[in-house]
Formats: C-alpha cells, structure tokens, sequence
C-alpha cells in the first residue's frame, strides 16, 4: 500500500510540473492576444511628471490614449505645465516613441518574446495579493526598444504583472544610467497598465525622475473574455 501511494503521489508530481520560462511566456503572449481581440482596444488617459532635483525643475503632461485591437496606440494633448524644455525635448519624445514603436509593422521587433530575448525562470512569489513568475529577461540584441531585467507574470491569467529594468542600449551620450519600474493592475478580465517610475542619470542635468500615472483605462468593447483553447500548446508540452 505504501508502494502504491508513493507512485501514485510520483504520478501526480510528474503531471503538475512546474512550467519553464519560455512555457510562461509562449502561455502569456497566446492569452494577450485573445484578451487584445476581445476587447476591441482601450482608451484612457496619462498623466506624465517630471522632476529634476539638480535645477528643482518640475513638467506635466496629460494626453489621453486610445489603443486598437492590433496594439497600434494614438496619442492626444490634454495640457501641459512647468518646464517648457523638458516637455518639449523629454515628454512629447517619450510619447511619440512609444506611438511609433507600437505600428504593427515594428511592434514585433520591441515585444516581450523569444524572438528578441532568452528567459530563465527565477521563482514564484506573492505581488499584490495574487502569485506570480518571477522571470529574468535578457535581450538577444543591443537595442533601446528592449531592456534588460525581470518580468513579473501571473499564475493564474498568464499576464505581465510587473517588468524592472534598464535598456539594452544607452540612449545616448548624455545619458548614464536609466532604471524603470512598470507596474500593472486587472481591471475586470483586463490587465492594464498602472505606475511607470524611472529614474534616469544623466552627465548634464543629473537625476531626473519621470513618473506615468494611468487612469480611465476601459476596453472598447464589452464582449466577455474567453480563454483561448490552449489544449494544442498543453499537448505539446507534455510531449516533452
């Protein structure tokens, strides 16, 4: 009987395995993609601060976003206050960055994938009440549209949760260092984006800290989520 048990108990084992890296994130990408169609995209708004300790310099900017289906984002003024320069020459950049860079045609080269990185499993922990995979991302490429660092995905909705980091490539001369914190938060079936800090060292104008608050973030569409059927990437796993 004690035989018995103990193999039944091995079985068991051997079929709730812990998933690899690259089976989290192939997972994540497939429920990302059911989860973009069926919400038609999304709107909301951004508020952007800046602040510069060296010259006690402060910029703000809202814009409100509206996202398609095919990730495609646009962008919109609200308003804008303080430093004039760092609106100009850092915020409406960052914006117009991240417009461009989610065409269709160029968003695959920036996404989190196995195309553009390798990924090794480090632990699952506890974040915000929930649990999560705790994974290291490390670019295949020397590019400013990836990073280097740590991505934080759900157990349950297979959803980025949480990404840290720094680019793979220095944006540029001036710049020394930049670190970022992105965090976000479900709202419904959805995932959506919450808190970007960064805080970037640069050779002129020292330590400026620029953080995104997102707000009013809604799909456009009211259609009920449905997991897609993964039983074919399931199969495929327990052939290996």
């Amino acid at each position: 009987m004690l035989i018995c048990a103990g193999a039944s108990e091995c079985s068991l084992h051997a079929q709730t395995h812990a998933p690899t890296a690259d089976e989290v994130v192939a997972t994540m990408l497939i429920r990302d993609g059911a989860r973009e169609a069926t919400s038609g995209g999304y709107t909301g708004r951004r508020e952007y601060v800046l602040e510069n300790l060296r010259f006690n310099k402060r910029a703000e900017m809202l814009v409100s976003i509206s996202c398609h289906s095919n990730g495609e984002k646009h962008f919109q003024m609200i308003s804008e206050d303080g430093w004039k320069s760092a609106n100009k020459h850092v915020l409406s950049p960052m914006v117009e960055t991240e417009s461009d860079s989610s065409r269709p045609q160029i968003r695959g080269k920036n996404r989190i994938n196995s195309e553009n990185y390798s990924f090794r499993m480090i632990e699952t922990i506890p974040i915000e009440g929930r649990r999560a995979y705790l994974i290291e991302a490390i670019p295949k490429r020397e590019d400013k549209s990836l990073f280097r660092g740590r991505i934080w995905v759900d157990t349950e909705d297979y959803a980025l949760a949480r990404v840290e980091g720094e680019p793979a490539k220095n944006p540029s001369f001036w710049t020394k260092s930049v670190h970022f914190v992105q965090q976000y938060q479900k709202s419904g079936q959805l995932w959506f984006p919450h808190l970007t800090t960064s805080v970037t060292d640069a050779r002129i104008f020292g330590r400026t800290d620029v953080s995104i608050q997102y707000f009013d973030y809604k799909a456009v569409s009211e259609a009920p989520y449905l997991p897609p059927d993964e039983s074919m990437w399931e199969a495929h796993n327990d052939g290996h």
